[in-house]
């Protein structure tokens, strides 16, 4: 399942970003490189950029890390319930309210990165686990259409476009 067989009703405008940024990819094969590379290009930073912010009031690069893993754990959540046919309306969620009810900072680096990987091996799994009927499933979440398969592909350009921001912003 490559990007190239997404149809523009299977994801909104706003989730056009994250799909751009994930490139012509294999939606499985993506995932799981996508995770090495960024715990590689994580581990690489250097370690007084980890508490740094930009601008006042920006998070953190340990507050982004955070933040992709709870992205990660709610947009696995509406690709499980959708690709089970369920037909509720899903809730959108405040990124800022969870960033601003984290402990990232406190946090240790290996420990959000294993904490990461963790989430997206779990992630790999659930898609692997996927027909390719229920990759083609769509629901409502925040109050948009969303197919199966490009929340996967939102997954993987959700990261990509935080790492680029790390390389603009915070380097």
């Amino acid at each position: 399942m490559k990007t190239s067989q997404l149809h523009d009703n299977e994801y909104s405008v706003f989730n056009a970003t994250y799909i751009n940024a994930a490139g012509k990819v294999n939606l499985l094969e993506e995932l799981e490189i996508s995770l090495h590379d960024f715990i590689r290009f994580v581990q690489n930073l250097p370690m007084d950029k980890f508490d740094y912010r930009y601008a006042e009031g920006k998070w953190t690069i340990k507050e982004i890390i955070q933040h992709i893993i709870d992205t990660e754990r709610i947009f696995a959540y509406r690709a499980l319930r959708i690709s089970r046919n369920d037909q509720t309306p899903l809730p959108g969620f405040d990124e800022n309210d969870f960033a601003n009810n984290t402990v990232a900072q406190t946090r240790g680096l290996q420990d959000l990165l294993t904490e990461f990987s963790a989430v997206r091996h779990s992630n790999l799994l659930l898609f692997k686990s996927f027909s390719n009927e229920q990759l083609l499933q769509v629901g409502i979440a925040s109050e948009h259409s969303i197919s199966v398969r490009a929340i996967g592909f939102i997954l993987i350009g959700h990261q990509k476009y935080h790492q680029k921001v790390f390389e603009e912003r915070y380097l």
